[in-house]
């Protein structure tokens, strides 16, 4: 039909660099856990062999300077606050957070009764995805990891200055 069409071969594409490039960071998030309490229970349930993140590109990663993704889950003290702090900032770039459950949302039940716990993990790092529940099903979290690819694949990496 096209000029092109007829003179190249079936298996050559035509895309962006920043469509292939956000291709290829959705498609191998790197996750790196900090979990506690109950959300951390379903967190290692979601990545057990029934509903299997590795298809959605997500592998688990024990040191945060091979991981992209932190996932935190459950409630989080204020002397937690800055060992998260330096997970986050041991992460290389591009990396993302997903905020697990009512407590790492916004302090969960212990919202107004404790004052150790902190109201929220957005307040100490920036928060890509909060999936709510207490805590979330495995489906819940995997909708989220889906929620972060949609927006990686909506980044401008290349951009004019």
């Amino acid at each position: 039909m096209g000029v092109l069409e007829d003179r190249l071969p079936e298996n050559i594409l035509f895309t962006t660099v920043d469509k292939f490039l956000n291709w290829s960071k959705k498609s191998s998030l790197w996750y790196m856990l900090f979990a506690t309490a109950c959300c951390g229970i379903e967190l290692m349930q979601t990545g057990a062999s029934r509903y299997d993140l590795d298809r959605f590109g997500a592998v688990f990663r024990a040191t945060p300077r091979q991981s992209d993704l932190m996932i935190v889950a459950g409630t989080i003290t204020h002397k937690m606050a800055d060992r998260v702090k330096k997970l986050y900032a041991q992460m290389p770039s591009p990396k993302y957070v997903i905020a697990m459950g009512s407590c790492a949302n916004t302090g969960g039940p212990f919202y107004k009764d404790s004052y150790a716990v902190l109201k929220g993990v957005d307040r100490i790092i920036p928060v890509d995805v909060y999936v709510p529940g207490c805590p979330p099903k495995p489906e819940a979290l995997i909708e989220g990891i889906m929620k972060l690819q949609e927006r990686i694949m909506e980044k401008k990496t290349l951009v004019k200055k």
